[in-house]
């Protein structure tokens, strides 16, 4: 898979630039009847509606160069190659969520922050944008929440340190580091995952990895409430429709496990919502578009176009 990748990236490099003029006009004709949606989407990820210089001299698409991140930086460079190279821009890669006082691309950026300058672009999309077809029922599943992730945020530790012994759970630690308290547990595959009928995401550094994947299964997501929000539009999830929200000390998780055990068809209608939203990052063609489309207002927010 990530020899592909890079294959692929390769060849848009080579690509002469009349391709990707004919491909952007493609696009925009394909999509003309979606217009009013994609506008939306491109506010949701570009806040920002004043014009305003880039806050220094920013990176010319001519000298941008990979500097590691290598996936971050290929998923931009990708929808660069539709504008001259004169352009300038700010972008920050990694788990990093800082607000800058010029617009900056960010893979991520806090939920409840008020912040015109932080553009949500999709970086870091082969981890993050993982989907997966689930065969298997939700009443099939196992009655457990399962949690498996690297423990080095205290929150975490919170968690397995309360629920690591509780009969309705199966969690484990997958990093070594920190592993004499007892929670090491065997890597588990996402298809064993699937076989639970709760899945835990809980945010690291930023969102939730495995958020876009279990939404996308038929099981039901249980996370506290959400801080951080990506490409994904996680600010735009509603506790008890897409998803189980929780205590952040985790004190009620017990109690909610029990309840959607026993309210089957309401967990069925969360899962179904859960589908929904995930839907609509599905079409590469229109996700490739909006992309487009998110440089192209930052472009015109920063005074280039």
């Amino acid at each position: 898979m990530k020899l592909l990748y890079y294959a692929k990236h390769l060849v848009l490099n080579l690509q002469p630039k009349w391709l990707y003029n004919r491909r952007y006009l493609l696009l925009e004709r394909t999509f003309a009847q979606k217009s009013e949606y994609v506008t939306q989407r491109v506010d949701y990820y570009v806040k920002g509606v004043s014009r305003q210089a880039i806050d220094g001299e920013g990176t010319q698409i001519a000298n941008y160069r990979r500097k590691g991140f290598t996936s971050y930086f290929f998923d931009l460079q990708e929808f660069l190659h539709y504008f001259p190279k004169s352009k300038r821009f700010k972008y920050y890669f990694g788990d990093e969520t800082h607000k800058e006082k010029s617009l900056t691309l960010f893979k991520a950026r806090p939920i409840n922050r008020k912040d015109e300058t932080s553009v949500l672009f999709k970086l870091d999309k082969r981890r993050h944008f993982k989907f997966v077809k689930d065969t298997l029922p939700f009443l099939d599943k196992q009655n457990k929440l399962v949690f498996r992730g690297a423990v080095t945020q205290v929150h975490r530790e919170q968690f397995l340190e309360a629920h690591f012994n509780n009969p309705l759970v199966d969690a484990g630690q997958t990093n070594p580091e920190g592993s004499q308290r007892g929670w090491k547990k065997p890597f588990m595959s996402i298809k064993e995952q699937l076989g639970y009928k709760f899945i835990l995401c809980l945010e690291g550094n930023d969102v939730a990895s495995n958020l876009k994947w279990v939404m996308s299964s038929n099981s039901l997501v249980f996370c506290p409430k959400m801080k951080f929000e990506t490409w994904f539009m996680e600010g735009s999830l509603v506790a008890g429709q897409h998803y189980v929200e929780i205590m952040d000390d985790y004190s009620d998780l017990d109690e909610k496990v029990e309840f959607y055990i026993q309210n089957t068809d309401e967990a069925q209608t969360i899962i179904q919502n859960a589908h929904d939203h995930v839907s609509a990052f599905l079409n590469s063609d229109l996700e490739d578009f909006i992309c487009i489309k998110t440089l192209e207002r930052y472009f015109e927010l920063t005074g280039q176009v």
